[in-house]
């Protein structure tokens, strides 16, 4: 065992929200590479949340699971205490809501704000990483043109995103914009990464947002008229950990492979599973946005992309084995 494996052996760090889809390989990779991991769920009774956890290479020897709340001060102290780094991936994420201030808004902000309250009690902790969204990014009210490079200077505008009814965008523009005022009182050192839509294979047991985005194509009469960033799971946690682990990381990552729109993806699925019922034309016939993001600082972290074909067939194959499909 080399020096540096020897010293992860030793490294305790947090994930929250552990049993959600990036952040269930967050645990599985970090406890690949020896770290000693106290993950938070929100039900410690239930097995959908712990099972495939419990399951994972190490986690008899270095997993500990902690229940923790997002909206209730003082849930993540225990799950803390004596970390070197934590991983904040908790919060919710769906597209459509009737109550987005319960549903989103509030387990977003205060949610993030409870963990890094409880952080700011730890002496030990050297980073927070937080698992942010280019929903944070791009929403501004700019236009999106195949010219434009969205970049981490971006900021989503939550007037714009309230005025347009992007909720899940503005939580987690709040919830960002409140992590960074927060640490900058308490003299914390965050760094977050900014994912755009996330595929490939899953561990947990439930279907996920982004995953669903795909699953939904198959046997659909449409596709929807909408332009995405897509990155692979693995790719995203590799920049969580380099960023723990690259003492001159800092400020935002924005994670995105490529841009397409819906009707590449079917293009892909259709020639990589013929004999799928996908849909051949669009819900609507407004012209396709289309718009690049910069990859840069992924590339100064260190990461190499997953090709796009590679995370879409890893994704149907893993929704197939878990009998999604």
């Amino acid at each position: 065992m080399n020096r540096q494996e020897e010293s992860r052996k030793k490294t305790e760090v947090c994930v929250t929200g552990a049993s959600g889809y990036i952040a269930s390989w967050l645990v599985k990779l970090l406890l690949h590479r020896g770290y000693t991991v106290n993950a938070t769920v929100r039900d410690l009774n239930d097995p959908k949340k712990t099972e495939h956890l419990l399951a994972l290479d190490g986690a008899k020897e270095r997993l500990h699971l902690f229940q923790a709340d997002l909206l209730k001060d003082g849930s993540f102290d225990d799950a803390v205490k004596d970390c070197d780094g934590v991983f904040h991936t908790a919060s919710p994420f769906f597209i459509h809501t009737d109550n987005p201030q319960e549903e989103l808004i509030d387990p977003a902000v205060k949610g993030t704000l409870n963990v890094l309250s409880s952080c700011s009690k730890v002496t030990s902790i050297k980073r927070v990483i937080l698992t942010s969204s280019v929903a944070a990014v791009m929403y501004n009210g700019s236009p999106l043109t195949p010219e434009v490079v969205v970049d981490e200077s971006w900021f989503s505008d939550p007037v714009y995103c309230k005025e347009n009814k992007l909720w899940y965008p503005l939580s987690k523009t709040l919830a960002e914009e409140a992590a960074w005022k927060f640490v900058k009182e308490k003299a914390i050192d965050m760094v977050t990464i900014n994912p755009a839509m996330v595929i490939g294979p899953l561990l947990q047991p439930t279907l996920n947002t982004s995953a669903r985005a795909l699953f939904n194509l198959i046997n659909a009469s449409t596709y929807q008229n909408i332009t995405v960033g897509c990155v692979h799971v693995k790719d995203v946690v590799d920049a969580h950990i380099m960023a723990f682990e690259t003492p001159s990381a800092s400020g935002r990552y924005c994670m995105s492979e490529t841009v397409v729109h819906f009707s590449e993806l079917v293009q892909i699925l259709n020639k990589l599973y013929p004999s799928f019922k996908l849909p051949d034309k669009c819900a609507d016939d407004t012209p396709v946005i289309k718009y690049q993001f910069s990859k840069e600082r992924a590339k100064e972290l260190g990461i190499n992309y997953t090709p796009l074909e590679d995370g879409i067939k890893e994704t149907i194959e893993s929704l197939t084995e878990k009998n999604f499909l």
